[in-house]
């Protein structure tokens, strides 16, 4: 049976490697895997994201969901020394390497949970799930389909704070202008702030 990085039980036979993720602001080496998202190199949407994204809150409670291991988290905890970082995952092989990463890059504020697809706890997880989260960063799973992605999105952007902003990158291609429509029709009031290389930097803030 073919899996995916969103698979719950990647079955690919394990085989780390490492790579490196450089950015204006900071390099981080991480290790990776078969069967988790794009473990050859940082994929080109991560990046896009952040390089685009503004510097996150300095202080509370900030969330990267769909983390894999880890790039997104650990960008948000170095940039936010001060702030605790949440990385959610429905695939605990990603989340093995995630927590391995901020140990490695001694980045100790970022802390990772294994989800439900549904975002819901699994009966292992112990870390608060419900927030309220200051910011979210996400490049969100958008191959699990509609049915799937859409109350996942709107559960956790339901965790913002009033005020809290999200951004998301999506490609073009993949559905990013229906996406965006469909999270103005749900309450979530987003506009697209960057479009790069076939991706959307889309951006929705909780109303206050």
């Amino acid at each position: 049976m073919t899996q995916h990085y969103f698979s719950p039980d990647p079955d690919s036979t394990s085989r780390p490697t490492t790579i490196d993720l450089v950015l204006p602001d900071l390099h981080l080496r991480l290790t990776t895997d078969r069967g988790t998202f794009s473990p050859d190199k940082i994929d080109l949407g991560t990046r896009i994201l952040l390089e685009t994204v503004p510097t996150p809150p300095p202080n509370g409670h900030l969330l990267d969901l769909g983390c894999g291991y880890g790039p997104i988290a650990l960008t948000m905890a170095a940039r936010a020394p001060h702030a605790t970082i949440l990385g959610v995952d429905v695939n605990p092989r990603a989340l093995a390497l995630a927590t391995t990463n901020a140990h490695n890059n001694h980045l100790h504020n970022a802390t990772f949970a294994l989800t439900n697809p549904d975002g819901t706890p699994t009966p292992h997880t112990t870390t608060p799930l419900t927030g309220p989260f200051d910011a979210i960063w996400s490049n969100p799973p958008i191959r699990i389909g509609k049915n799937v992605l859409h109350p996942l999105l709107h559960t956790w952007l339901n965790r913002l704070t009033p005020g809290g902003t999200a951004h998301l990158v999506v490609q073009k291609h993949l559905g990013a202008d229906s996406l965006h429509r469909w999270l103005d029709t749900q309450g979530h009031p987003t506009e697209r702030i960057a479009s790069r290389a076939g991706y959307r930097i889309l951006r929705t803030t909780r109303p206050a």
